[in-house]
């Protein structure tokens, strides 16, 4: 039997997927990077005014994109809204978060309960009832 043809097939499959390898280990293409970072921005700037939010509020709470991308979404989508008379869309969900930054979780609800338990009650002279 002929390994030839499986050897052959095993590198052309293996050699697809190096963008993908090439990608994920860091190693992404210069150009490739810049234009998804560009197309990034641009949705960023495009929901950014929709949502209602000004330019510069978009500027600082996505600084790490490129400000040419994010104003150029932000005014398509001005333009577009504008020419079909759509309304802004409140957002339901707080900003984004920056690449990096991790999150703190909420305070838990017991200490809320607990700390008004531990605090005695008085009435309106100040006294301990």
């Amino acid at each position: 039997m002929n390994k030839r043809p499986l050897l052959i097939a095993a590198a052309v499959l293996s050699l697809a997927g190096c963008d993908q390898v090439n990608e994920r280990l860091g190693f992404e293409d210069a150009a490739k990077k810049e234009a998804r970072i560009e197309a990034e921005a641009g949705a960023v700037g495009a929901a950014c005014r929709h949502s209602g939010r000004a330019i510069e509020d978009c500027y600082a709470i996505y600084a790490w994109l490129p400000k040419a991308g994010v104003y150029a979404g932000w005014r398509e989508m001005d333009e577009y809204m504008r020419e079909n008379k759509i309304e802004t869309i409140v957002p339901q969900l707080p900003p984004a978060e920056p690449p990096g930054k991790k999150r703190r979780p909420p305070p838990p609800a017991a200490a809320e309960s607990n700390d008004e338990a531990a605090t005695p009650a008085t009435d309106k002279d100040g006294d301990k009832k």
